[in-house]
């Protein structure tokens, strides 16, 4: 049941296909269900977990995009807009799940990531390598080529392009990785930060092809201009 809404709340926060970006009242109805499972089970640490994360997320659905609707990457959204109250009542949902017995699950993993994000006042003070142990973890929990992907991006960011490239290298034959938009829009990202602008170009162009989302295509297409020729 969490696996479901969580499907649901994904499906509100970064649209898989057509024209919009976010899609707020899915975002909604998946909180709304989420709190309803917190209170049929108040002590299931992943259920808290879930709770924590989707309020955390939703806590930046305002500053996703700009007034056209395209799309805001999350080191540049303004966070005088990201909501408060929701990243309040996240961090205090995942103090309750952190203090109940027994490792992390994938869910509050997940929380602690988002936590790190919302306890940073701006993108420069992002604790990226406490992110990464925290994605070392998760891909122990949850093993998946989509979690070693977003493990990459971490390190790159914590490590350096060139490190997330090097994890890129192990996951990229992946299938379930073979048309993921994502994972060329990653290995654009970390060759841009490295100056390989030639070679990012192509990637981000190369995700553009894959995406079914228009806004996210857009904001694919003007990463591969701002590359240059």
């Amino acid at each position: 049941m969490l696996e479901v809404v969580y499907l649901i709340f994904n499906e509100g926060y970064a649209a898989t296909a057509g024209d919009d970006l976010i899609r707020p009242a899915l975002c909604a109805e998946a909180r709304r269900l989420g709190r309803i499972l917190v209170g049929l089970a108040p002590d299931e640490a992943e259920g808290l977990g879930l709770s924590a994360l989707m309020d955390l997320q939703a806590s930046r659905l305002d500053a996703r995009t700009a007034p056209d609707g395209s799309s805001i990457p999350l080191p540049e959204q303004n966070r005088a807009r990201w909501d408060r109250l929701l990243i309040r009542q996240g961090l205090e949902t995942l103090t309750r799940a952190d203090a109940l017995p027994g490792p992390p699950g994938p869910y509050r993993l997940q929380a602690a990531i988002a936590a790190c994000h919302a306890r940073a006042a701006t993108a420069d003070a992002t604790d990226w390598p406490a992110i990464a142990r925290h994605y070392d973890r998760l891909l122990d929990a949850l093993p998946s080529p989509v979690v070693a992907l977003n493990r990459a991006v971490a390190h790159s960011m914590a490590f350096g392009p060139d490190s997330g490239l090097g994890l890129l290298a192990e996951i990229e034959t992946a299938p379930a990785l073979s048309a993921y938009a994502p994972l060329p829009a990653a290995r654009g990202d970390f060759l841009r930060r490295a100056g390989r602008n030639a070679e990012a170009k192509a990637q981000f162009e190369r995700a553009a092809s894959l995406s079914r989302n228009a806004r996210e295509r857009d904001f694919l297409l003007r990463r591969a201009a701002e590359c240059g020729d």
